[in-house]
């Protein structure tokens, strides 16, 4: 976080609430009732499995409260299953051999033996941050033995830095760093010296390096002499030493805001993992990602941030990541405001800090009475447990979300998020490879104001109707027997990518009570799937695919008597362009400001004879990019889809020759470039 402060003020002695007869008032005039939203649920569509270090929360030594067995219980708890420490920027100006940070306040019982007690009360494991902005290698290195050498700790996960990019470096400045090159190249080298200097004293840590949201400033800019962004910069020199990347995300705006953008997150990552694998050098797949800060700016102890956490980390662990962090645990009162009819105190924890507002007038609840995101944080205890595998869902309805998880005992768990403040939703339920009992399924509720999770077994697996702004968990028995199915196929691997085609590989199924008959792949299409093929052996070569365009498969064994296992792990690969063809096609990106850039194409005819009149077209990869303005040519652009056609000087294009054109290309999301082009019909080369 990039201010953080501790805030302290008197209790006031009570709240006086008052009530008000209405009289006089029309009788409500009876409307029809909205059709119910369409849930999906794909049993066959695999994504990633619950790690063991999920779900995590900030701790700060600002926080007298950190180490108190009170506010441990409360996260054990909750589900906490990783803390981070000693609490975003104080990470830059902490020392922790003398337990300051010059600049800041730290309270008392703070320093890390009581962390370490906390964590081990909670059952959760660490995440340490080492001071990159005002320490040094020696000194984290010295952390490192103390705590796993000395005292034993096995504290496993340590980031070099908090934020860092925040130094000044692209002209913001919130976060220490006493270093005279303040550069993305400065931090990536100094990353190394860490990393070896701990990793020396034992090899066994994980260390990770500060990356930016994909997306979010300062994403895309280059800054002095770097030789690219941020992200580039740091792992094309870092990437070989590193065993994780960190990165924070507050998506900003109204409470509407932060909701709708949770949809950005499965494109963030993507964009990561493609950042890894081109400049992180060879085996980038072994480095994982983490978000260990995430907040929202509108209903930050009420339903908004509830839904978003949910929301949040059920979208990041269902593409890969290792943990996902709240920030924080306590913090203080900040501006007080009424959202969907509850008091918000502005604050930053999920346990109330028991402080008031500094002129007293108004005070929060009792020290460590759970804020909303506390329950939406035992809401994914409830829903996603260490080694659930998640599942596609989706519904047909923006203001529904929909997550499930299938579980090794054969249930599967559904989580749905109404993200309506106003209006309850009914909803039916269609599944996908499972089959739900007749039994009524285990229904946990958060609804909005709630002071606590409501569980029942009630209703059915194929309808509900969900209170407005609630989070509503399902745990769903099958219908028939599940043992004896085979074991899920490996992950998958990819090679012979084109434009059209691919081969699909993974390592073989273990059977269970019958010998396996087949292979079957399926591609993940949204929240459904569709089979694009089946074999006895462990390959498949899938064609016709879409040129420029992004497949997430899974493959599922089945075996003679009809069992299936569960889906493997999930492979995305993107097909690219023809290698060759009548046209080319480059696309060009420069001066990127954060959330746009000046962009360009280039046609070029490889044929023999002329183009006298062209059209070139392409299909945005998300729904938040545009063209804003262009030049040298005529641009539209409907939904997703860019249309450019020439002007009176450049509509013909001779043999071997081209033209160019350019625009100012806009994004409030992760930027995913376009990579197939087609002209005239014809899909062209990139070059």
């Amino acid at each position: 976080m990039r201010i953080q402060q501790k805030r302290r003020a008197s209790l006031l002695a009570s709240l006086l609430l008052a009530a008000t007869a209405l009289s006089g008032v029309d009788a409500p005039t009876a409307s029809a009732a909205p059709d119910p939203v369409a849930v999906t649920v794909d049993a066959r569509a695999g994504m990633a499995t619950v790690p063991a270090t999920a779900l995590g929360v900030n701790h700060a030594i600002w926080d007298q409260n950190l180490g108190t067995a009170e506010t441990s219980d409360l996260l054990r708890d909750a589900g906490v299953q990783m803390m981070r420490y000693p609490g975003g920027s104080y990470a830059d100006i902490y020392h922790w051999k003398d337990h300051t940070a010059p600049g800041g306040y730290v309270a008392p019982g703070t320093d890390f033996d009581t962390f370490m007690a906390a964590v081990r009360r909670a059952g959760a494991q660490p995440m340490i941050i080492a001071n990159y902005g005002t320490g040094t290698p020696a000194e984290a290195a010295d952390w490192v033995r103390y705590a796993n050498v000395t005292k034993r700790y096995g504290a496993r996960y340590w980031t070099i830095g908090n934020e860092n990019y925040g130094n000044g470096h692209y002209g913001s400045a919130w976060e220490a760093d006493d270093h005279p090159d303040k550069s993305a190249t400065q931090y990536a080298r100094l990353v190394v010296e860490y990393a070896d200097a701990m990793k020396a004293v034992d090899p066994s840590i994980k260390v990770g390096a500060v990356l930016t949201m994909p997306g979010n400033w300062p994403d895309g800019i280059t800054a002095g002499s770097d030789p690219g962004p941020w992200n580039q910069t740091v792992l094309s020199i870092a990437g070989p030493k590193i065993d994780f990347v960190d990165v924070h995300w507050y998506p900003g705006g109204s409470a509407a805001d932060s909701l709708a953008r949770t949809n950005h997150l499965p494109d963030a990552i993507y964009l990561l993992r493609q950042q890894l694998t081109r400049y992180a050098g060879p085996n980038a797949d072994r480095i994982g990602i983490s978000f260990t800060e995430l907040n929202v700016d509108a209903g930050r102890n009420t339903q908004p941030a509830a839904l978003f956490l949910a929301d949040a980390y059920s979208a990041l662990l269902a593409n890969g990541i290792f943990t996902a962090h709240w920030w924080n645990v306590h913090n203080g009162i900040g501006a007080v405001s009424q959202v969907a009819g509850q008091t918000d105190y502005n604050d930053f924890g999920m346990l109330s800090s028991g402080t008031c507002s500094e002129d007293g007038s108004v005070c929060e609840p009792p020290l460590n009475t759970p804020f909303a995101p506390y329950h939406g944080l035992a809401m994914m205890k409830l829903f996603a447990k260490t080694g659930d595998q998640f599942v596609r869902a989706g519904t047909d309805e923006p203001l529904v979300t929909a997550h499930a998880v299938r579980r090794g005992n054969g249930d599967l768990a559904l989580l749905l998020l109404n993200k309506d403040p106003d209006n309850d939703r009914p909803v039916t339920i269609d599944y996908a490879g499972f089959t739900p009992s007749a039994v009524a399924p285990t229904v946990s509720t958060l609804t909005n104001g709630a002071t606590g999770i409501a569980t029942s077994q009630s209703g059915s697996a194929t309808s509900r109707t969900l209170p407005a702004y609630s989070l509503t968990t399902l745990v769903l028995r099958p219908a028939g027997a599940t043992a004896g199915r085979p074991s899920a196929p490996g992950r998958p691997t990819v090679s012979g990518v084109t434009d059209r085609a691919a081969t699909i590989s993974w390592p073989a199924s273990t059977p269970g009570a019958s010998p396996i008959a087949k292979y079957e792949v399926y591609r993940q299409n949204g929240a459904v799937s569709e089979q694009l093929g089946e074999t006895p052996t462990t390959s498949f070569t899938v064609a016709n695919l879409v040129p420029g365009s992004r497949y997430t498969v899974n493959v599922l064994a089945r075996d003679i008597a009809g069992r299936v296992s569960w889906a493997s792990p999930p492979l995305t690969f993107a097909t690219g362009s023809p290698t060759t063809s009548a046209c080319t096609v480059r696309f060009t990106t420069a001066n990127d400001w954060g959330n746009g850039y000046i962009g360009g194409v280039e046609i070029v005819n490889n044929g023999t004879g002329p183009i006298d009149g062209w059209t070139l077209t392409w299909t945005w990869p998300t729904g938040w990019q545009q063209v804003s303005s262009g030049w040298s040519a005529t641009w539209e652009q409907i939904g997703t889809a860019v249309r450019v056609t020439p002007t009176d000087d450049n509509r013909q294009i001779a043999a071997g020759g081209s033209v160019s054109a350019g625009f100012v290309g806009a994004y409030s999301g992760p930027n995913v470039l376009p990579t197939a082009f087609t002209l005239n019909g014809t899909v062209c080369a990139t070059g």
